[in-house]
Formats: C-alpha cells, sequence, structure tokens
C-alpha cells in the first residue's frame, strides 16, 4: 500500500515539475511577442564587444539621407528594437564598427536577424511574411548576379582588347551577350509581380519600373490594378497612382508653354548644398537645361560630352543648369562629383514627381532645352556634335 502511495507521490511530484517547466517556457515565449501592432526585431551577431552600439535608419523622404530613429546597444551577442509600424517599409540596420548596412522590412511582428559581422549581405532576416519574401527574392536575384559576376570575368580580357582595337563587332556581340542578364533580372521581378499581389516588394518592384527610359504606363498600371488594396493604401501604393496620374494627363494640359519658340517657364530648387537656385539667375548667352539623373545610363554616358562642351564654351557665354530627377540626394552628389559636373546643379529629390519636369513634360531622360540669351526655346534634346553646333552658332548671333 505504501508502494502505491509512494508512486502517485511521485507521480503528482513530476507533474507539477513538468507544469512549472511549461510556466517558465510560456513566459520566455511571451516576453519575445509581439503583441498587436508592434515589431521587436531580435538580432543575434557574433564576435562583438558588449556596449557596442546598433542604430536603426531609414531614408527622409525630403532630403533623401538616412536618419537614425532608435539606438540599442549589443548584450551577450544579441540586441533588440522594438515599437509600432504603420505599414510595411525599408529600413536599414548599421552595428557599430561593422562595415555595410542590413535592409530588411519593418512590420509589425517578430523579425528575427542572424548576421555575420564579416559579411552583412550574408545577413538571415527571417520571421515575417515580407521578409520571407525578400530573403527568398534576394537569393533568386543572387543566383542570377553571380552569373552575371561571371561573364564579366571571363570576358574582362576580351573586351579590353576589343576596346583597344576598336573592334565594335566583337564589343556588341558581348554587350548583347551581358543584357540578357539584364533581362533575366527583369523577368524575376515581372514573374514575381504576377504571383504576389500582397508582397510589400511588389510596390518597390512597381516603382522602380518609373526609372526606365520610357516607362510602360501600360504594365505599371496592370500590375498596380492587381495589388491588394491594402498595398494601394500604403505610401508606396499611393506614389505609384500620383506618378500613373501625371503621367497619364493629356500633353496640353502641362506642355502647353515647352515648345520650340516659346519662353522657358521659371523655375527654381535646391542646389547640392541647400541654395535655392533659378533659371532665371542661371541664364547666359546660351543656357541649356539639362534634364538627368544619376540611375539614367544614357544620361551618364552623355555627360564627358557636356563636360567637354562646358569646358571650351563657358567663357563664351554657355551656361547650364542640371536638374536632376534623382530621389536619393547622395546618389546624386556622388556622381555629380563622380562626372566633374561643375555647371549648376538642383534637384527637389521628387524623381517624376519632380514639378520643374512636370511643367517641362520631361517623360524620358536624359532631355534638353537650349536657351537663347532672352530665355526662348530655341531647340530641344540636341546631343554630341548637334547639340555643339548650336550653341556655338546661338553664341555666334
Amino acid at each position: 500500500m505504501k508502494s502505491k502511495i509512494q508512486q502517485y507521490k511521485n507521480v503528482s511530484l513530476m507533474t507539477k515539475k513538468i507544469l512549472l517547466l511549461l510556466a517558465v517556457v510560456s513566459v520566455l515565449i511571451s516576453c519575445n511577442k509581439a503583441g498587436k501592432n508592434e515589431y521587436i526585431v531580435t538580432g543575434t551577431i557574433k564576435g562583438i564587444d558588449n556596449g557596442k552600439t546598433v542604430t536603426l535608419e531609414v531614408q527622409d523622404q525630403t532630403t533623401g539621407q538616412l536618419k537614425p530613429v532608435d539606438t540599442v546597444k549589443i548584450e551577450n551577442g544579441k540586441f533588440t528594437f522594438k515599437g509600432s509600424a504603420k505599414e510595411p517599409e525599408i529600413y536599414l540596420v548599421q552595428v557599430e564598427k561593422v562595415e555595410g548596412k542590413i535592409p530588411f522590412i519593418l512590420e509589425n511582428g517578430d523579425i528575427d536577424m542572424i548576421i555575420n559581422k564579416d559579411s552583412v549581405n550574408n545577413t538571415k532576416v527571417t520571421g515575417t511574411y515580407n521578409n520571407d519574401e525578400l530573403t527568398g527574392y534576394k537569393e533568386n536575384g543572387m543566383k542570377i548576379q553571380k552569373k552575371m559576376m561571371k561573364f564579366q570575368q571571363d570576358n574582362m580580357a576580351k573586351m579590353n582588347e576589343a576596346q583597344q582595337k576598336k573592334d565594335t563587332v566583337v564589343m556588341n556581340d558581348l554587350r548583347k551577350e551581358y543584357s540578357k542578364f539584364q533581362d533575366e533580372f527583369a523577368k524575376q521581378s515581372e514573374d514575381y509581380l504576377k504571383t504576389h499581389p500582397k508582397a510589400f516588394i511588389s510596390t518597390l518592384i512597381i516603382e522602380g519600373m518609373f526609372n526606365q527610359m520610357v516607362p510602360d504606363v501600360e504594365k505599371i498600371t496592370k500590375y498596380y490594378t492587381a495589388l491588394d488594396k491594402s498595398l494601394q493604401d500604403t505610401k508606396h501604393g499611393k506614389s505609384i497612382k500620383t506618378k500613373l496620374d501625371q503621367i497619364t494627363k493629356p500633353v496640353a494640359a502641362v506642355s502647353g508653354s515647352v515648345e520650340v519658340g516659346s519662353m522657358a517657364p521659371d523655375f527654381s530648387a535646391p542646389n547640392p548644398e541647400g541654395k535655392s537656385i533659378s533659371l532665371k539667375e542661371s541664364l547666359g548667352k546660351v543656357t541649356i537645361i539639362d534634364f538627368w539623373a544619376s540611375w539614367c545610363m544614357p544620361c551618364r554616358a552623355e555627360n564627358p560630352s557636356n563636360v567637354a562642351l562646358y569646358a571650351e564654351l563657358h567663357a563664351k557665354g554657355l551656361n547650364i543648369i542640371g536638374v536632376s530627377l534623382d530621389k536619393d540626394a547622395a546618389k546624386w552628389k556622388e556622381a555629380i562629383a563622380k562626372d566633374k559636373l561643375t555647371w549648376t546643379q538642383i534637384s527637389n529629390l521628387k524623381s517624376w514627381e519632380d514639378p520643374i519636369g512636370v511643367t517641362y513634360n520631361v517623360k524620358s531622360i536624359p532631355a534638353t532645352f537650349i536657351l537663347d540669351a532672352t530665355g526662348k526655346i530655341i531647340a530641344k534634346d540636341l546631343r554630341g556634335a548637334e547639340l555643339k553646333a548650336k550653341v556655338i552658332e546661338l553664341l555666334g548671333k
């Protein structure tokens, strides 16, 4: 009888221990579980001393610069950010003394981040729908990126030799092969859009389609219409709608005063130092209004010719005012320095929503307007030798 009683006592004691253990686990889980309308970002990084800071950053929509929104310290190889997100958005994490920033999608929920301090590009971000999607999308993109890099390495010597010999046949063949990788990237994005109407990445892909030289409005409209309403109502969704509305406005509504023979509408915008500069104060004997952007490869390819033209003819009365359709101030300024653009540069950092571009009905870039000394539009969209000849003609007059 005692044996059975003892057995019951042992079972009872074991049951209590199990219940206690479950209670402890439950508390631990609840401490790391995000509540409704709350995010918890938990990061793990090895090899970083306690007390080092981790900063959460986001791009300022007005200036284009990154700004810190929260800072925490590493404790035993871990850090945590907590807060509430109104809607998904791209944020970045910067670890003190670690090179590179880690992009991810900040949204409500539990987000886990495993960081490699020696290669932040290999960071794994999981836990929420959009971050799982971002990870998968990036991994597929990296497969194409690796093939593209291998092609570059395998054909670098061949391209250099062709450039030295001015063998345009070989150069064009290599460029044609290289362009296939760009087609792969485009196909990856479009395939994703067709199957992920609820993914935040889809809004970013659609926004990026406006950066093409001639945006495919019909295609953009189709993908925007297919987006889930929750995404259409986000900041990025509304931005897409605004751009579509501007592009699809009747041309007469915005372009009546920018034809050859009419006076160029005056405008002003901040230069890289933040000072507002107007067209009126930038006029020379001849003035070129140059619409461009750091992300526009044809624009960048045209810059050396413009630099040479300005160096030769500025002293004789040629002025240029560059109007950038950039959105990222840092990339804009970097391109100005790299391309050695010494003439006046301004930008509202609003991409295709730039009011100057809208006024001048700029639908693709590069776009140029050539003005005489009075500010009258004499010609549009001239390049290279044709542009130089027109400028010299006007200076002679």
